[in-house]
């Protein structure tokens, strides 16, 4: 395995269905500052895909710089998984 290759897997193990916020510091992230998100994956640029709750899918730097690694169980409560649109089956609208 190449060393790219080894570093995406490692980035993988250690980001993929972690329950994150990012660093506010960083002003390209400011719109997500106090949103839980958690990391679907980590693409091949070694960016975190991370649904923030909105239906979209957002690629962050996998990296502590970027993103802060949040406790499951407190973080589970804070995440609504059908609080987006991109559901297989979305809950109806009224």
């Amino acid at each position: 395995m190449e060393p790219a290759e080894a570093l995406n897997e490692s980035l993988k193990r250690e980001w993929t269905d972690q329950y994150v916020q990012v660093n506010a510091e960083q002003p390209e992230l400011r719109r997500f500052d106090g949103i839980v998100g958690r990391v679907v994956t980590v693409n091949c640029n070694n960016k975190a895909i991370v649904d923030f709750q909105d239906g979209g899918w957002y690629d962050v730097s996998a990296s502590e710089q970027y993103l802060r690694k949040l406790d499951p169980a407190e973080a589970k409560a804070k995440y609504d998984a059908t609080a987006n649109s991109s559901q297989a089956f979305p809950a109806k609208q009224a």
